[in-house]
């Protein structure tokens, strides 16, 4: 698996072609000025010496030089070999609502990224818990099956958005029963379901499914995206209708949600933009029974930034080495 430490670094290697694009402006304007003086073959006679192409050959050569010192600084990696873990703590089972309804842009910049982007910070917190996800609209699927590696589980969760699942609807029941089972055998007793939805659920029986999943030891925790006042869905920079050409505005169903989360022996929380609620699931997840739970992973990552180090002092080398004056085709006179 190759691998970005520093992924942020990357963003500079957008502005590396405005470097020959301002020297070729300068080249111009240089140009012009040598013309004020005069002949342009009487002005080459007094330079003979000077090479056009040269300035372009240390130009890009620079340019090379700069992208692999970014490259180097992003510090790639590569995944070495994969080695089971033996840790304690708990698991940790995440329902994704991906239904055009999270959409909705009462949070910043909507409910699905707002969501995305709580898990994701979710999993730098995590240390020896292992956790899964899945998707859910209309139907259900595990979009990453239980494990600790938490940064293939950033990597899925990137690649989420309400194409992920093409019915659909709000199937909660469906997705709790689909999270139960993506529960590793060896896992008895810290076992928790955390459902973030608008609560819309259209599809089935969810509190019968949190019962369910509670009456085998796993607690049903649920989080409820969006305001009771309700907003529009943009899709396609366009507003949603339904088949009467009224414009759709989904609410947020927090009686539903805390009937589930009651029925799964857990826990309520809305979420708002600045304290997204997954912290005190996860507090409280913390205070049940740790189990030694066993787990193979990319733990060990060979680095590869000394590669791009060693090809950038090459160019800046080969760069230095070139001036703007052609060589001289005698040695000595």
């Amino acid at each position: 698996m190759f691998y970005f430490a520093n992924p942020d670094f990357l963003v500079l290697l957008f502005l590396l072609p405005v470097l020959p694009a301002v020297y070729g402006i300068v080249r111009v304007r240089r140009k012009a000025v040598l013309e004020k003086f005069g002949d342009k073959e009487l002005v080459r006679a007094l330079m003979p010496d000077w090479s056009a192409s040269r300035g372009w050959w240390k130009i890009i050569l620079f340019t090379f030089g700069l992208s692999c010192v970014i490259m180097a600084l992003a510090r790639p990696q590569m995944g070495a070999k994969l080695k089971e873990h033996e840790t304690k703590g708990a698991e940790i089972m995440i329902c994704l609502d991906v239904s055009n309804s999270m959409l909705a842009q009462d949070y910043t910049p909507s409910r699905l990224e707002r969501a995305k982007l709580a898990i994701s910070r979710l999993t730098d917190k995590l240390a020896g818990d292992r956790i899964g996800l899945v998707v859910f609209a209309g139907n259900s699927f595990v979009q990453l099956p239980i494990t600790t590696d938490y940064v293939s589980a950033k990597m899925f969760l990137g690649s989420i958005n309400t194409g992920s699942v093409p019915v659909q609807g709000t199937a909660i029941g469906e997705a709790i029963l689909t999270a139960a089972k993506g529960f590793s055998p060896q896992s008895e007793k810290s076992r928790a379901i955390i459902v973030i939805t608008d609560g819309e659920n259209h599809e089935d029986d969810a509190e019968s499914a949190a019962a369910e999943a509670a009456s085998v030891g796993v607690k049903v925790y649920t989080i409820g995206v969006g305001s009771a006042q309700g907003q529009p869905i943009f899709i396609d920079g366009s507003l949603l209708k339904d088949k009467e050409g009224n414009i759709v505005v989904t609410k947020l169903d927090e009686d539903s949600l805390r009937a589930i989360a009651r029925a799964g022996n857990g826990a309520y929380v809305q979420a708002s933009n600045e304290e997204f609620g997954l912290n005190p699931i996860i507090d409280d997840i913390r205070r049940m029974e740790e189990e030694e739970l066993g787990s193979l992973v990319f733990e060990e990552y060979s680095e590869q930034h000394m590669y791009f180090w060693g090809a950038a002092l090459f160019f800046f080398l080969i760069e230095a080495l070139i001036g703007e004056r052609r060589w001289k085709k005698k040695l000595f006179e």
